[in-house]
Formats: structure tokens, sequence, C-alpha cells
């Protein structure tokens, strides 16, 4: 049987396609997915993310146990709010999870995980806990609920919604957060768009959605997400990687802090094991539509395409490749598209932020 946000019964009134996302009921958008785009990019969406799953880390050695469970160095927490993006890796270096680390105070992080990994990560957190830091409690927050509010206009639209956070939430910059209550309100998205991703108790989702979508807010659903993600040169866990990759296979090698002796999880690994493929962008030069899976063909030997798309705001199609090291920017490939094979071009990622083109 699947699972309900706090938002299931809005998104049925709003008469949103619902699918299967792992394991959770979740709108894949509500009447047109371009139209959802197009809002985010040029004025303001909100997307129900209730189905990630925020974990509170606390006790004394809540810092210390985090320095060996993430790549990156949480450390570089020292403002109340502050929050880290940051790759869970096991022993052999894979990633286990991609997720954000949010610092309130030293007794208390925050970790925010995807929702296809949550039961993993929490089975992974609890034993590291076990063997290195006995007594810290490991609270997942299935009480609360996740909305993401993006675009240009999120933010005044936001305010206009809920007059009494713009004191508070107005000033933060990016990956910060605000903790109003029981609200935690954080500058962060996954759509390369300003915008909030706020977490508040469960019951109160329905009345902040209704309140954000009679200020202007569209609502969106995952299909519109994936391609805004995508354009942002953003991941996606079990797409783009998962834990047979490395962070460095992925794009992701600056997420990883091998400065200093701090000994997290997978270190060893990552200086042991040759870094033989890179994360490239493509864009396709012929006509068709890039895929995940499609072969890709480098002067440097075969890759493969990891994520692609037709991009509503560039008007051609994109992809996100796993291809040998030794590709660059202006490298012209081929991709293997219906027993065709055709040209693109190694570019740069992200393609678009901030509403504009970047290739």
């Amino acid at each position: 049987m699947l699972m309900h946000t706090p938002l299931n019964t809005r998104h049925r009134e709003a008469g949103a396609k619902l699918v299967d996302f792992s394991g959770w009921e979740m709108p894949i958008h509500y009447g047109s997915q371009i139209e959802e785009h197009h809002a985010v990019r040029h004025d303001a969406g909100m997307f129900d993310v209730s189905h990630m799953l925020p974990v509170d880390i606390r006790g004394d050695a809540a810092r210390a146990f985090l320095r060996k469970l993430v790549a990156n160095n949480v450390d570089k927490l020292q403002t109340t709010g502050r929050a880290l993006y940051t790759c869970m890796l096991h022993e052999g270096g894979g990633i286990i999870d991609d997720l954000i680390v949010y610092f309130f105070n030293e007794s208390w992080f925050r970790l925010v995980v995807n929702a296809g990994c949550a039961d993993k990560d929490l089975a992974w957190i609890e034993s590291q806990r076990d063997r290195h830091a006995a007594g810290l409690e490991i609270q997942p927050r299935r009480d609360l609920a996740m909305i993401a509010a993006q675009g240009p206009n999120a933010a005044s639209r936001l305010w206009a919604a809920m007059p009494g956070l713009q004191e508070l939430a107005a000033p933060l910059k990016p990956f910060n957060a605000a903790v109003v209550g029981d609200m935690l309100v954080a500058r962060t998205g996954y759509t390369g768009e300003d915008g909030f991703e706020i977490m508040l108790p469960a019951k109160a989702a329905p009345f902040f959605w209704q309140a954000l979508l009679e200020a202007g807010v569209r609502p969106c659903g995952l299909g519109a997400r994936d391609t805004l993600r995508l354009e942002a040169g953003m991941n996606l866990y079990g797409q783009d990687m998962d834990e047979s990759d490395t962070p460095f296979d992925c794009g992701l090698g600056w997420t990883v802090d091998l400065s200093g002796d701090r000994d997290f999880i997978g270190r060893d690994s990552l200086l042991r094991l040759p870094r033989g493929q890179t994360l490239v962008g493509l864009k396709l030069l012929d006509r068709g539509v890039l895929r995940a899976h499609q072969p890709v063909h480098t002067e440097q030997g075969e890759g493969q395409i990891t994520s692609g798309t037709f991009s509503p705001t560039l008007g051609f199609s994109i992809a996100l490749a796993r291809v040998p090291a030794g590709a660059r920017p202006g490298d012209t490939v081929e991709v293997d598209i219906r027993d065709r094979r055709l040209k693109a071009l190694v570019v740069k990622y992200p393609f678009v932020r901030n509403g504009k083109a970047l290739i």
C-alpha cells in the first residue's frame, strides 16, 4: 500500500495525476508539466517534498559523529542554521545517499535524506552510531511535512502568504535556515532558482499549502521538478548515482573534504581508487531526445547518459553523462538513439540557473 503525505488530499482536490514514487503516492503534474516548469523559472511554484525524511541527530557527540559519517566536513558549520550538502559513503567509497546537514547547536544537527533511501539510510546511521557514538539520539521526523517554494517570485509570494516569516527569513543567504517555533525555513532548493524549503508540523501543512496557493504560488509535480533539476545540473540519487559510484564519478568531488586527517567512512577507498570517469553535460545537435542509459561514444572510449530530457527552457535536448576522463567541453560525441548515432556537444553544466541559459 502506498504511503501518503499530509498533502495527499490537496493533490487529489487539485486533480493531480498521482504516481508511485519510492512507495509514496505523489503528484507527477497537475495538468501541464511544461507550464509548471515555466512557472518556477519565471514566477513561483511549490512542491510537496514531504516524502523526504528529516532525521535529527542529538547529543554531545553529534558533531564528532557527523565528522565520521559524511564525506564533507561538518566543521564548516559554525553558525546556527547553516547547511551543508554532502554524501554519505560506505567503506568502499560508494554513495549510500546524498543529503543536506543543518546545524542548530553543538548537540543538535538535522539531516534530510532522500525518500527512496530513507529506510536504508536510517539503518546505516543507527549502525554507525552504535559503533562510534553510543548514546547519541537518532530521531526520524515523520511528524514533519516539507514544502518547497521555488522561483524568482517565491520570496515575495511567501511573505504574502505568511507575513510573519519575512523578518526572519528574508535576510537568509543560500544554504542557511531560520527556526521559527516548530517551523524551519531554509533558503535551499532543487530547481536552480531562488526559493525556500519549509519544514513544519504535518498537521499544519494543508493550511500552509492553501496560503501559498492563495498568494499565487502554482502547485508543481515531480515531472517539473525533474526537468528543473536537470537543467540546474543536479544529480538524482538512483539515476545519476548509487552505491556503486563514488562522488568523483558523479561530478560531486567538491562535496568531499580530504583536507587534514579526518577519518570519515570511505576516505581510504577514495584515496586508493582510480578516477577514470567524469560527469559532463551534453547538448544534442541533431533532432531527437537524450534519455538515461543511452550509450555515448567519445574519443576516449564509451560512456553512458545518466539523465536526459528535452529542456523546456532551452528548447533542445540536454543530458548528464558519465564518460571517460579526458572528455572536454567543446568535444563532439555520438549518442546511440533508436539505432542511430546522433551528434552531441560536450558542455559545462549547469545548463540553466536563475532563469538564464548558461550554454
